[in-house]
């Protein structure tokens, strides 16, 4: 019988974040990681897993198809990660990865029901028994969770002193809270099954629904990017942020804050009296430095309106 190897110790990357910020000075501007958690990530899991072992068994192992299923089924899991870990300094990025593995689960996806149709084997319908018992899994899994909860809560306590000090286990609310070769041993009568054509109608009810939680991802990550901006939006506001915090501080006589500080304040204030206007059109300069030509490397003043006022000045 395939099993996954058992991941329980994965989850170690939900505490990646807070593990690096006490070694950090300073807290990341935007999060990154914790993508082991996600419903999607783990989707993928399974779905590559069972993609594996599907080749494995049914496939020549010499045909192209073997190895080109099973790197797609890798690129929808392991884009998801990697867009996750370049969030912390790259929104679009993000955006492009996380689309990379969509696109990855599609080309799946048909390679799938080429298998099917290829060896005329049926396709599930999406309203078949069959279909409809895959994609219920979860919601089987929690409600007997919460029967056994509530039978736990309601039994009685004549022995409560007897167990108290025994160490329940985790509380598992959902899926996400399993580890992985858990979670496959709620699939494993389908993605285990003699039959091919189980196996492969299985998994494609579980690209669907990998789908479908990568669409709603985008689209998260879409309204973020309007709402709030990309990376280098939120850090120059926050360095503009810091600079009036600096300057009040250097303002308020009680302020008992770094002199350092409060120098560096007064030294891009007298840097900013001497900024001159531009001779063509009046609007202010900006310190530019030579990138081309004999001056190479040496620094002027440029107009901000450039490329409409090409007016300069020297230093």
């Amino acid at each position: 019988m395939s099993q996954p190897p058992n991941n329980r110790s994965d989850r170690s990357d939900r505490s990646d974040r807070s593990a690096q910020s006490d070694r950090s000075p300073r807290k990341r501007l935007r999060p990154s990681g914790g993508y082991r958690s996600t419903a999607s990530f783990q989707t993928t899991t399974l779905i590559y897993d069972a993609t594996y072992f599907f080749c494995e068994k049914f496939l020549d192992s010499r045909s192209r198809t073997v190895d080109q299923m099973i790197q797609a089924a890798r690129s929808g899991r392991q884009n998801i990660a990697e867009g996750s870990r370049a969030a912390s300094s790259s929104s679009q990025t993000e955006l492009r990865l996380v689309n990379v593995a969509r696109a990855s689960l599609d080309e799946l996806l048909l390679d799938y029901e080429d298998y099917l149709r290829h060896r005329r084997l049926p396709l599930w319908l999406p309203d078949s028994p069959e279909a409809s018992a895959v994609r219920s899994v979860p919601a089987r899994w929690r409600s007997r969770h919460k029967d056994h909860k509530d039978h736990k809560d309601h039994k009685d306590h004549k022995d409560h002193k007897d167990h108290k000090d025994q160490t329940d286990p985790p509380n598992q609310s959902d899926l996400t809270d399993l580890s992985d070769q858990e979670r496959w041993a709620l699939y494993a009568a389908w993605l285990e099954h003699a039959e091919p054509a189980t196996r492969a109608n299985a998994t494609i009810c579980l690209i669907h629904q990998a789908n479908y939680l990568l669409d709603q991802q985008l689209a998260a990550l879409e309204r973020a990017f309007i709402e709030d901006g990309g990376y280098s939006e939120q850090l120059a506001a926050e360095r503009i942020a810091e600079r009036q915090r600096r300057r009040s501080a250097a303002k308020d006589p009680s302020d008992q804050s770094d002199q350092s500080d409060q120098s560096d304040q007064s030294d891009q204030s007298d840097l900013s009296q001497k900024i001159p206007q531009c001779p063509q059109c009046g609007s202010t300069m900006a310190l530019r430095t030579a990138k081309s030509g004999k001056n190479t490397g040496s620094q002027f003043w440029g107009c901000t309106a450039y490329p409409e006022c090409k007016g300069t000045a020297p230093v």
